[in-house]
């Protein structure tokens, strides 16, 4: 018999802030966190400027468990902490070292100024940069191994570096641990650190917004006058423990995982496949037991790319073969690759318990290519249901789609 698992706390790092009740207000107040980033005027050739950085200070922990971190693990560490914390589970309890609780965690790359050290190396012919600890900031496990030490979890390490669905991966993944018995608790999430080449990657494209006057005017993700993603960063995990496990621990339960599904195109490394898309969102219904018709809200992937939302939206359109409500979250944080299936699943979980989800911000003139979807508009939507989807999709045509339900215990 499968093991019911379910998310005993959470924390995310981002722009929008820590605390559910100022992102509520922030995402109420119809703004998004977009930044010019002046610095980056330095990049001939590149044309975007923006960016959505977050406001982070390290805490004080001791050096020696932390002399390995780069930001992207410093960023992942400070949310895994908070997350325990939000699940009543003490960082010295020996439930986390008996072997039972492991971490399922990804980022798109290390941090990058380890990995630029390495270059100077080459290129220079000089170790002068390197230190001990140069390959530990930038191997791409460093938040998954990082929070493993920091905490002495002894129970099972994924690491899930698949550029955008890292998080929803670790999370998908995690579960699929603890229902099958091989672990009672998980910590899974994932982060990335905000540097000017992840937006050149997209400029390369074609894909990233060069609305460098109006930041507030963009990602617009679904509409006709998109003109691509601004990138940003932050961190999120989640704890995910097994149902009667938590019960007997007396955790209080924020939701259950009901589903959740993931594949791969098979066809091209950056364009999306939208048949593809919608079997892996087939995929988590199938494994969930429910009929599209439950799903009250999606939150979307929403990248605001030209070919992006045009698939996303059809694949999504193909499975409901409803206009369900949906809604992106990158129109206000950008897009924040290894950490957005996390950041974005946890704020939807929370919209869920809210009864009101977010409208699309910037979305003023629907691109007519786009599927025909419940676009929320306007100030969002009170909406009351046991069950929302929560989908990402990645370069190399990865898809993921995870399925949560409301539970009130």
């Amino acid at each position: 018999m499968k093991r019911r698992v379910v998310i005993t706390g959470g924390s995310i790092v981002s722009a929008l802030g820590s605390e559910w009740t100022d992102i509520l207000a922030k995402l109420k107040a119809g703004k998004n966190c977009v930044r010019r980033m002046d610095d980056w005027d330095r990049y001939a050739r590149m044309n975007t400027r923006l960016a959505v950085p977050v406001d982070f200070t390290m805490p004080d922990y001791p050096r020696k468990k932390t002399r390995g971190l780069g930001r992207v693990a410093q960023l992942a560490l400070v949310s895994a902490d908070r997350a325990l914390a939000n699940a009543g589970i003490n960082a010295d309890d020996p439930e986390l070292k008996n072997g039972r609780c492991g971490v399922a965690y990804g980022s798109s790359m290390g941090s990058i100024d380890s990995i630029m050290d390495f270059y100077s190396m080459l290129v220079m012919d000089d170790l002068s940069n390197m230190t001990a600890t140069t390959y530990i900031k930038a191997m791409p496990q460093t938040c998954a191994a990082n929070i493993g030490v920091f905490f002495g979890l002894t129970g099972r390490i994924i690491t899930t570096n698949t550029a955008c669905t890292s998080s929803s991966q670790a999370i998908g993944f995690a579960y699929e641990t603890i229902r099958q018995g091989a672990q009672d608790i998980m910590l899974a999430g994932g982060a990335e650190e905000l540097n000017a080449a992840d937006a050149a990657v997209f400029d390369t494209l074609f894909a990233a917004s060069s609305k460098n006057d109006t930041p507030e005017k963009t990602p617009a993700a679904y509409d006709k006058n998109r003109d691509g993603l601004v990138v940003g960063e932050g961190a999120g995990t989640m704890i995910l423990e097994e149902y009667e496990h938590a019960k007997r621990r007396g955790a209080k339960i924020i939701a259950e995982i009901a589903g959740f599904g993931t594949n791969t195109d098979g066809t091209h490394i950056t364009q999306p496949n939208r048949s593809t898309m919608g079997i892996a969102m087939k995929l988590a219904l199938e494994d969930s037991q429910l009929n599209p018709d439950a799903i009250v809200y999606v939150n979307t992937h929403g990248t605001a790319t030209d070919s992006g939302d045009v698939a996303e939206s059809w694949a999504t359109a193909d499975v409901f073969q409803r206009p369900v409500p949906a809604s992106t979250l990158k129109n206000y944080i950008g897009h924040t690759l290894g950490a957005c299936g996390v950041i974005e699943a946890w704020i939807a979980i929370n919209m869920m318990k809210e009864k009101w989800f977010c409208p699309n911000l910037n979305l003023e003139e629907l691109d007519p290519r786009c599927g025909p979807l419940d676009y929320l508009t306007g100030n969002g939507r009170e909406i009351d249901g046991e069950y929302i989807m929560s989908n990402n999709f990645a370069f190399g045509g990865i898809n993921t789609s995870l399925i949560f339900r409301n539970l009130n215990e």
